[in-house]
């Protein structure tokens, strides 16, 4: 398990998550948090958070603005070093970020943009598969600036999976997109998540999207964790949508919203 860099945080040692988000013994996560706290200034932010993701598994992160939930997401990354706080940080060797901005270099093609910062040998051959799993073959030497907004997205998986993550941390990668594109992303996404088998974070503002991709659901409150939800599987019977409408009127009311129906 690698540990945070920033010098706030030491290696976990690793432990195992049940259903209701509680430890249990015997498994190894891939993500361990214990007792995480972040602040900006004089301003605390996270405050003692305690979150364990098991390999594999896709978590949402909801929560009002402010709550601390990209900050949760760039601690896991080693991206918040000129923060204070402390607290414990797992998590695996392998990790990537997908943001809401596809942060492709405008000045190389796609295929170069996938193969950012590799040096394996067969880079671009991997490149090229991951552009394919993504819908994207034959646009290699495509301009950045000649995508639309859902084929820019789906060059950043590419990127980040190309990589072979155990984990893979997005953060609202799809707020920018509309409606429509957003759907068929979800689709994209949790085919690539069943291929590739990383452990998964996303934050996200969007209820329906934390119940149409997630394992399980945590809310963030005040900087901490107020509730853990699972996820039923995927919708197949009346029953199954059901549970997904009370699921989504009790995040809602987690949340402070009142819920509309469908």
């Amino acid at each position: 398990m690698a540990t945070h860099p920033g010098g706030l945080t030491a290696a976990a040692r690793p432990a195992v998550v049940n259903p209701d988000g509680k430890p249990a013994s015997g498994d190894v996560t891939a993500v361990s948090v214990r007792d995480l706290i972040r602040s900006f200034g004089p301003k605390g932010v996270l405050n003692g958070v305690d979150l364990d993701i098991a390999p594999g598994e896709f978590v949402a992160l909801l929560g009002p603005s402010g709550c601390g939930k990209s900050t949760l997401l760039r601690a896991l990354a080693g991206l918040d070093h000129d923060v204070r706080g402390s607290g414990v940080i797992s998590v695996p060797e392998r990790v990537s970020v997908v943001f809401q901005d596809s942060r492709l270099l405008p000045w190389d093609t796609v295929l170069g943009n996938v193969t950012l910062g590799l040096q394996e040998h067969d880079a671009e051959a991997r490149a090229r598969k991951a552009l394919a799993e993504v819908g994207l073959a034959g646009r290699e030497k495509s301009w950045p600036h000649e995508l639309s907004g859902g084929e820019q997205q789906r060059v950043a998986l590419a990127r980040s999976l190309v990589r072979e993550p155990q984990l893979l941390l997005a953060d609202e990668p799809f707020g920018a997109l509309d409606a429509l594109t957003r759907i068929k992303m979800h689709g994209l996404l949790r085919d690539l998540v069943a291929a590739h088998r990383p452990a998964v974070l996303l934050v996200t503002h969007d209820v329906d999207e934390a119940i149409a991709l997630a394992d399980r659901i945590v809310v963030l409150d005040g900087g901490r964790v107020a509730t853990i939800r699972t996820v039923s599987p995927e919708v197949g019977t009346a029953a199954d949508a059901a549970g997904h409408e009370n699921l989504r009127r009790e995040l809602l009311t987690d949340l402070g919203v009142a819920a509309v129906s469908h």
